[in-house]
C-alpha cells in the first residue's frame, strides 16, 4: 500500500480558471501552507488535474524552491519574443531551485496531473509576474495579494 507524506485533503484549496481568451487552458488549484510577508516568504502547493490545465503565463522574480510531490510538472520556457524555448519535465521526487528573474513559462501537470511544492523567498514582496501572450506584464503577484486572494476564495 502506497502512503503519501502530503495529504491534500487536510488543506483548503483555491481553484483558478482562465476567462477563455487565452490560447491555452488555465486551470489549477493552490493552497498556501504558510506566509510571512515581513520575512518575504510564502510556501504553497499547486496541483493540476490531468485535463491539460495550466497556470497563467508567468515569470518568477523570487527565489523559488520546487519539489514535485506527485505526478509531473511540465514547463515550457518562452523567449522574449514569445517563441518556445526550453521544455522540461519534472517527476515526483524531483527538486529544483530557481534564482529569480527567470524566463516566462507555461506550466502544467502531466497527463495524470501533478502536485508541486513551491517555497518562495523575496526581498520586495513580489513572487512572480503574470504576462499576456504578447509577453506584457499584466500583474505583479505579491505575498499579500496571493494570501488575500486565497483567503477570499477558499
Amino acid at each position: 500500500m502506497s502512503q503519501h507524506f502530503f495529504d491534500p485533503s487536510r488543506y483548503k484549496w483555491r481553484t483558478v480558471t482562465g476567462d477563455g481568451t487565452q490560447s491555452y487552458k488555465i486551470h489549477h488549484d493552490y493552497t498556501i501552507l504558510g506566509a510571512d510577508a515581513a520575512a518575504g516568504t510564502l510556501d504553497m502547493v499547486v496541483r493540476w488535474q490531468g485535463d491539460g490545465g495550466h497556470c497563467p503565463l508567468h515569470r518568477h522574480t523570487s527565489v523559488t524552491t520546487i519539489l514535485v510531490l506527485e505526478g509531473e510538472q511540465h514547463l515550457w520556457d518562452l523567449n522574449p519574443d514569445g517563441s518556445q524555448g526550453a521544455y522540461k519535465v519534472r517527476k515526483a521526487g524531483d527538486y529544483a531551485l530557481t534564482v529569480g528573474d527567470k524566463p516566462a513559462h507555461h506550466e502544467r501537470g502531466g497527463d495524470a496531473g501533478g502536485m508541486v511544492f513551491f517555497g518562495n523567498h523575496t526581498t520586495d514582496g513580489v513572487l512572480y509576474e503574470i504576462l499576456d501572450e504578447d509577453m506584457k506584464v499584466l500583474a505583479d503577484v505579491t505575498i499579500e495579494g496571493l494570501v488575500a486572494d486565497w483567503e477570499a476564495n477558499t
